[in-house]
C-alpha cells in the first residue's frame, strides 16, 4: 500500500461509528475446549458478556457461533487430519464442544453451529445478517488466528465492515501471544479495523443515550 493511499485510508478510518440496528456482535467459538486452553480465555468471556449486554440494550444483534461436527464423522472431512478433532473434541454432544458455562446466553441471541473454521462457510450467517440489513460485524472469541481471523476475512470478502476486538479475542497454545499480535497486525486496515472493547462500548452506549 503506497503512502498516499495509506494516508487517505487512515483519514477515512479515523472516526469509529456504530449504527446499532445495522450491526452484529459475533462471538466466535466460546466453547469449553477453547476457553479453558487460552491463557486469558475467561477474561475474554467476561469482556464479551459485558459487551453483549450493552449490545442487547442498544439493539445490536448478538450471535454466538460454535464449531461442532456430527459425532459419526460424516462432515469431518479434512479436519480428521487434526488428531484432537478426529478424537471427538468438537463432536456434537461432547462436553468439550459445549458453550463455556461462563458465557451468558440470552433468548434474544442467535446461536449458530458451524462445521468449519469460518462462521460463514456452511451456515446461514450471511442470510441472517442481510435479512436484518446488517452491514457491520464486531468479532470477538477464540482463537484469534484461526476461527476469528477466518470469519473476519470471510465477512470482508462479502463486503461487511469488520471491527475486530484486540482484547476481546484470545489464542490457545504456548505461542498464543505471538500469534495473536501477528494476526492483529495483518488484519488491521486490510480485512478489518482492530479496536478495543472499551472503544466499542463507548460508541454503543453513546448511541443508546
Amino acid at each position: 500500500m503506497s503512502g498516499a493511499v495509506a494516508s487517505v485510508y487512515d483519514r477515512e478510518m479515523a472516526e469509529l461509528t456504530i449504527v446499532p440496528e445495522r450491526s452484529a456482535l459475533i462471538n466466535v467459538d466460546l466453547q469449553k475446549c477453547f476457553v479453558d486452553t487460552a491463557a486469558d480465555g475467561l477474561a475474554v468471556v467476561d469482556s464479551v458478556n459485558g459487551l453483549a449486554a450493552a449490545c442487547r440494550e442498544a439493539g445490536v444483534l448478538v450471535i454466538h457461533t460454535r464449531h461442532v461436527l456430527r459425532a459419526d464423522g460424516s462432515n469431518m472431512g479434512l479436519l480428521r487430519d487434526i488428531p484432537k478433532i478426529r478424537d471427538g473434541l468438537l463432536n456434537e454432544g461432547s462436553e468439550s464442544a459445549a458453550f463455556h458455562e461462563a458465557l451468558v446466553l440470552d433468548e434474544r441471541d442467535v446461536l449458530l453451529d458451524k462445521p468449519r473454521f469460518g462462521a460463514f462457510y456452511g451456515t446461514d450467517l450471511e442470510l441472517i445478517l442481510r435479512s436484518r440489513g446488517i452491514d457491520t460485524v464486531i468479532i470477538s472469541g477464540i482463537s484469534t488466528p484461526v476461527c476469528c481471523d477466518t470469519t473476519a476475512r470471510e465477512a470482508n470478502a462479502r463486503d461487511f465492515r469488520v471491527l475486530f476486538l484486540s482484547d476481546g479475542t484470545a489464542t490457545t497454545g504456548p505461542d498464543g501471544a505471538q500469534f495473536h499480535k501477528a494476526t492483529l497486525e495483518v488484519l488491521d486496515g486490510l480485512f478489518a479495523r482492530v479496536v478495543a472493547v472499551d472503544e466499542v462500548l463507548r460508541k454503543i452506549r453513546r448511541t443508546a443515550e
